[in-house]
């Protein structure tokens, strides 16, 4: 069946099968949405109230050690292949996920965040733009991933009162999302950044990128949700199912720093905000946003994340390879979700020609060479083939004469943050791709076997 209701749109992964029919006659299963209760057959998509869902066949066969899922296709064509994976949820996985995010998050607590709740007493969020502000304001890690389970798990459920993005006043989301003061007192420019080898520092500076994109995701919601109106719902199913993929990566990554030895706390070694640089200087534009943020930078994670996973890999630190190879998965379904609604806005401007008009939001909003070497075979997972990256290049801040300038930018500070923004990157990327010996983990291990 298809993952849409065709009502409103709400997530049908979330909705309850139920049986329907007398004792008399072999029952019928039906999905029942969660948002509005309306009912589906499994077998023919029908429903009591005539609309009408697209079902098709699935069988799964074991063949080996590899279970294969066989789909019907659509009669009239051959050659059917996958060409990318979108998000689903999580909480039907099969095993499930060995993490706990509510439990594992290894970050000093504000005093004063210790007795807030996830929910506030006084103005309780009922949208999910309420929703997203409150977790843009929350400086607090642990509670940031605490409240963006149960909004998401709201949003899921049908349990708020809407999505909020078509009200006459919406909240407004924060310029810069707040911090918790160890943070912002290690909180260094990009230039200053120092390569560090070892796990702790590789690890740390993952952890800030996922911080950072837990807001990324509820920000995209928050700031564009009310200027387009005619956002479907799948958008924010897509986007809320991505800012719950970077709680748990953050989880994840917090959870292997905490198991180092010596432990090192979240938030302990030397962080930059780079990266929000980039959403500021795409703050203007959806479409520029989704083709910065998840079409340059998160398809950038997908060409890097390989060789860092080696690299653990080889220092024999099989707890994080676990945790990055999770991370690794997500990450393609979350640039295919930036593909996919880069495509929508496309065609909702009237644009025919994505491709080009990619390459000229990243010639805009970008600076420098969109560097490879490059995953091709992930990035096509996605839907990035390669005319969308290959020798493309960044003119951001650079005037008629290719001197670094602020000629024909909405925002003076744009030139400057994306610049810092690509340092950040590439400091990053270096310190991921330094060799590391396994002398430099120690995780409950003689590290000299």
């Amino acid at each position: 069946m298809e993952a849409s209701c065709p009502h409103l749109g709400a997530d049908m992964s979330h909705a309850d099968i139920e049986e329907y029919g007398d004792d008399n006659e072999d029952p019928t299963l039906v999905a029942v949405c969660p948002w509005h209760r309306y009912d589906f057959d499994l077998r023919t998509g029908k429903s009591e109230t005539g609309m009408h869902t697209c079902t098709y066949s699935i069988d799964i066969r074991t063949e080996g050690d590899v279970e294969n899922v066989y789909m019907e296709t659509p009669s009239g064509g051959t050659g059917w292949r996958l060409i990318e994976l979108r998000p689903v949820s999580e909480e039907f996985a099969d095993p499930p996920p060995k993490y706990n995010a509510l439990t594992s998050v290894s970050v000093p607590r504000e005093r004063d965040a210790e007795d807030e709740p996830v929910v506030p007493v006084e103005d309780p969020p009922s949208t999910l733009m309420e929703w997203a502000v409150l977790i843009l304001n929350t400086p607090e890690p642990r509670l940031k991933v605490e409240r963006t389970r149960h909004a998401v798990h709201l949003f899921r459920t049908g349990k708020l009162k809407s999505i909020g993005n078509k009200v006459a006043n919406p909240p407004t989301p924060p310029d810069v999302p707040p911090r918790h003061a160890l943070y912002v007192s290690n909180t260094v420019a990009p230039e200053k950044m120092k390569t560090k080898r070892g796990a702790a520092a590789s690890l740390h500076a993952l952890a800030n990128i996922e911080q950072w994109a837990i807001d990324l995701a509820w920000d995209i919601m928050a700031r564009f949700g009310p200027r387009y109106k005619d956002l479907p719902p799948a958008f924010f199913t897509d986007f809320t199912k991505m800012a719950l993929d970077e709680s748990k990566h953050f989880t994840l990554l917090t959870a292997r720093l905490a198991a180092l030895a010596p432990s090192t706390p979240y938030g302990s070694l030397p962080v930059h905000a780079a990266l929000w640089s980039s959403a500021t200087a795409s703050a203007a534009s959806l479409r520029a946003r989704l083709a910065i943020i998840h079409l340059v930078h998160e398809a950038r994670g997908l060409d890097v994340n390989p060789a860092t996973i080696a690299r653990f890999r080889r220092a024999r630190d099989m707890e994080s390879v676990a945790a990055l190879e999770v991370i690794h998965a997500d990450e393609v379904t979350h640039v295919t979700t930036g593909h996919r609604w880069f495509t929508w806005v496309c065609a909702r401007e009237g644009v025919e020609d994505p491709v080009a008009a990619f390459r000229e939001e990243v010639r805009k909003g970008w600076r420098g060479d969109v560097k490879g070497p490059f995953n091709e075979e992930d990035r096509e997972k996605a839907g990035l083939t390669p005319d969308f990256y290959r020798d493309l290049k960044g003119e951001l801040g650079l005037d008629d004469s290719g001197i670094l300038g602020l000629r024909g930018l909405d925002d003076p500070g744009r030139s400057r943050e994306a610049e810092n923004s690509r340092r950040a990157h590439e400091a990053e990327e270096s310190s991921q791709q330094k060799p590391m010996t396994a002398s430099s983990v120690q995780i409950g291990y003689d590290s000299t076997d």
